[in-house]
């Protein structure tokens, strides 16, 4: 079991990865979590040193396909950082990643605050805490050199590949009346065929992976925040990229997002 000293070493050297752009086998032997408890512990403790502020959370592996490419059997929640925001139309540094996958997704922004309690959120409880939907792009990364093989409590000390994060612009309000779940989107990416997702893909429902996250936090003593964004998962299989390759994202009514990558 960690302690308070450990779960700050374990921080400190995540950060600096981070930072440094560097990787790890692993996080030692001494300092390692071995529950998500434990992971979720570093990542608070991550931030905290970073002195940044918390844009909102990810969730990954909420598809098959996301669990298979990092190697879990269910999702996982990490922080995104402000600092790991990029403005759309901005260009998108990959020649240094070690994933070099984009992720098209549904990302959320709260209106409330969900607390920590005893009694499972309900999805509608969850949606009406929501004040915008938006089309996003997340591009993930690793610290570890096989994030395959990490497990879930590494990861989500790492903050669940949590790198780079592109949020489009709010949907038309009509997006409450849609159903999720068979909403598809058409992605075009530089030189390959065209690719479809689906919002089914995202644990069943985007509102679902909402919900987990909101229930998956207060389990562990934290909360959703007013204001703060929420991406839900990958609605289609990760898309590689690399320098050059321009992605773009057609969620019909609700909306386009597209991203051009440089080294």
């Amino acid at each position: 079991m960690l302690d308070p000293t450990t779960t700050r070493e374990a921080a400190r050297l995540l950060l600096d990865c981070w930072q440094s752009n560097r990787t790890v086998p692993q996080l030692p032997q001494h300092c390692r979590p071995s529950s998500r408890a434990e992971g979720y512990a570093i990542q608070r403790e991550m931030l905290s040193q970073s002195a940044r502020r918390r844009f909102g959370w990810k969730i990954a592996a909420t598809s098959s396909a996301g669990q298979s490419h990092i190697g879990v059997d269910g999702p996982l929640a990490g922080m995104i950082h402000a600092t790991q925001v990029i403005t759309e139309g901005a260009p998108v540094p990959i020649g240094r990643s070690l994933m070099k996958v984009a992720e098209f997704e549904f990302a959320f922004r709260m209106r409330t605050a969900l607390a920590p309690r005893a009694e499972p959120y309900r999805v509608e409880e969850v949606m009406a805490a929501v004040d915008s939907l938006h089309p996003a792009i997340e591009v993930p990364d690793s610290r570890y050199d096989d994030f395959a093989r990490a497990g879930a409590a590494q990861l989500i000390a790492e903050n669940a590949c949590a790198d780079r994060f592109i949020l489009g612009k709010a949907c038309p309000s009509a997006w409450r009346s849609l159903d999720l779940a068979a909403h598809r989107v058409a992605i075009s990416v530089t030189g390959r065929e065209p690719l479809t997702g689906i919002g089914s893909n995202v644990l069943g429902d985007p509102r679902v992976a909402l919900t987990w996250i909101a229930n998956e936090l207060s389990a562990h003593g934290m909360m959703l925040e007013a204001g703060e964004v929420v991406t839900t998962g990958t609605c289609a299989m990760p898309v590689p990229v690399a320098p050059g390759i321009r992605i773009e994202a057609d969620y019909g009514a609700l909306g386009r997002i597209a991203a051009q990558f440089t080294d």
